[in-house]
């Protein structure tokens, strides 16, 4: 066992925390032992050894302004380890368009990948990763850019795929220089990874649009089999539209068939219409705590403090108004899509493609996407007329 808990231990800042690298890890361990308690030993690792990251401050009105401090203090630490040309591949004014230009295709992108860092480096990344993720958020975007590898060999007769296919292309950015008092942000993005935070009047202002997605959505064959990235994500709504079926069977399903993609894609609006499906003030109280809870799966792949400030903004009237709709099959397995609509919020999520094994789920704000309402208002009250080039793209 003093080998396990070694062989996690130099791990911790490296770029083995995959499930491959699990894998590994639970043949080491004897037959008995499930793969629950292996990840249970590297989260209880990951906090006694990375302190740094994950000491939190408990004080509710420094939240935001306290993680702002700490991504501050450790992407100046990650832009010190870079040479110049690699700071100026990874660093862009503020005001760039390409801060707004997310997407989560595989394709290249602009930013200093992984691909182009040394170990130093590659570490000091994911240590800013672990600045705005939670425990499950980092190992999830993490399993989803090892995801890479699983697909280079389920797609190995496709032309160009070895380059297309690389866990090593995840791109990181920053927008702005990091500082508690004027707005910036960073970026981490590549296929099925759009992870957004922006950082106003020294507090993070904004960790929307959030993208992740899986394919495959459960891995079938191979050393990793039956491993699903995505699976509390579907699984609680699955449970939650079966339950609709006993007291809002007719509105809680909007379409007989899943759309092929979610429909807040990059470029399109996000104004959706009126809600349809099922208020949660409609929802008997069992089905009531299902919603929270999947609604609170997906806000906390996000670190605790930012995690909390985001459910404690949502009111109980807003609770009320927040509808749950569902399209497609019930069946696992089967194309299926969901959405989460409230006034200042919108989940979907959907697996259709690959024959129901491609899942995507995204999360907007409606109004701060890219943290651009509370830079509308700091600009306000800042200086005497509103930031012309303040952008409203993605917006409604």
């Amino acid at each position: 066992m003093e080998k396990i808990h070694s062989m996690l231990s130099e791990s911790i800042f490296s770029d083995r925390i995959t499930p491959v690298f699990l894998f590994k890890v639970s043949r080491r361990m004897k037959k008995s032992f499930c793969m629950r308690s292996v990840v249970c030993a590297l989260l209880f690792t990951l906090s006694l050894c990375v302190p740094t990251a994950f000491a939190h401050d408990e004080s509710p009105k420094s939240n935001r302004h306290g993680v702002n401090t700490e991504m501050v203090t450790q992407v100046k630490a990650w832009l010190k380890l870079l040479t110049e040309e690699q700071r100026e591949s990874a660093c862009f004014p503020f005001e760039s368009d390409e801060r707004l230009n997310w997407h989560f295709v595989p394709r290249e992108r602009l930013g200093l990948p992984l691909k182009a860092m040394d170990l130093k480096q590659r570490r000091a990344a994911y240590r800013l990763m672990q600045t705005g993720l939670s425990h499950q958020g980092y190992l999830k975007a993490t399993t989803i850019m090892s995801l890479e590898s699983i697909l280079r060999e389920l797609e190995k007769d496709r032309p160009g795929n070895e380059d297309r296919r690389d866990p090593e292309k995840y791109w990181f950015s920053v927008f702005g220089v990091p500082s508690e008092t004027e707005p910036w942000g960073w970026r981490l993005e590549g296929h099925h990874v759009s992870i957004n935070f922006s950082s106003v009047s020294g507090a993070v202002a904004a960790a929307t649009p959030l993208f992740l997605g899986s394919s495959p959505a459960e891995i079938r064959t191979g050393p990793r089999a039956g491993q699903r990235v995505l699976a509390a994500e579907e699984d609680m709504a699955r449970k939650l539209i079966v339950s609709l079926q006993g007291n809002h069977a007719e509105r809680s399903v909007i379409a007989s068939e899943a759309p092929d993609e979610v429909l807040t894609v990059p470029e399109a609006s996000l104004d959706l219409g009126e809600p349809q499906g099922v208020s949660e003030e409609e929802m008997d109280s069992i089905q009531q705590a299902l919603f929270r809870r999947l609604v609170e799966q997906i806000v906390r792949t996000l670190r605790g403090e930012l995690a909390d400030d985001v459910l404690a903004g949502i009111s109980d009237n807003e609770w009320k108004e927040l509808s749950f709709a569902w399209a497609g099959s019930f069946e696992r397995g089967r194309g299926h899509y969901y959405r989460i609509q409230g006034p200042s919020f919108i989940i979907e999520y959907d697996n259709t493609q690959n024959e129901a094994n491609h899942a995507h789920v995204v999360w907007h704000s409606l109004d701060n996407n890219f943290g651009l309402d509370a830079l509308r208002r700091h600009y306000e009250s800042q200086h005497d007329q509103p930031q012309a080039s303040v952008n409203k793209k993605n917006q409604p």
